[in-house]
């Protein structure tokens, strides 16, 4: 089971924030609105998830086109997070630009990359 946050943070009375489905895992997707806000909403969303017992963070970045490093820098804190809890963090729908930027960084050994196309299981 998969619980999806989109865009914005929730708030007021009917916010719920994303639970981790049976498998404990959670699925966030981004876009450029949320991160041209900077990255205090990014980092809203990985913390409510993680606070909520997430141990497989999938982060979809299909309607993402430009990551910064600092965004980067975010899912890696989530990763160290995720590992002890024995998952990870998965980047799904990473577009050539921000595989380059995980090459450069040698991160693409450390964050598990998904094609939308081809999801992998928990």
């Amino acid at each position: 089971m998969t619980a999806t946050a989109v865009h914005r943070p929730p708030t007021g009375a009917d916010a719920e924030p994303a639970r981790p489905g049976r498998d404990g895992q959670v699925v966030l997707r981004l876009s450029d609105d949320l991160l041209a806000d900077g990255l205090a909403d990014l980092r809203w969303l990985l913390h409510d998830a993680l606070l909520s017992g997430a141990r497989r963070l999938v982060v979809d970045l299909t309607d993402v086109r430009q990551l910064s490093s600092t965004a980067v820098a975010s899912f890696l804190w989530a990763h160290r997070t995720c590992r002890a809890r024995g998952g990870a963090v998965v980047l799904r729908g990473v577009n050539r630009r921000t595989e380059d930027l995980l090459h450069r960084t040698g991160l693409w050994r450390v964050m598990q990359l998904e094609d939308p196309a081809h999801p992998t299981e928990g």
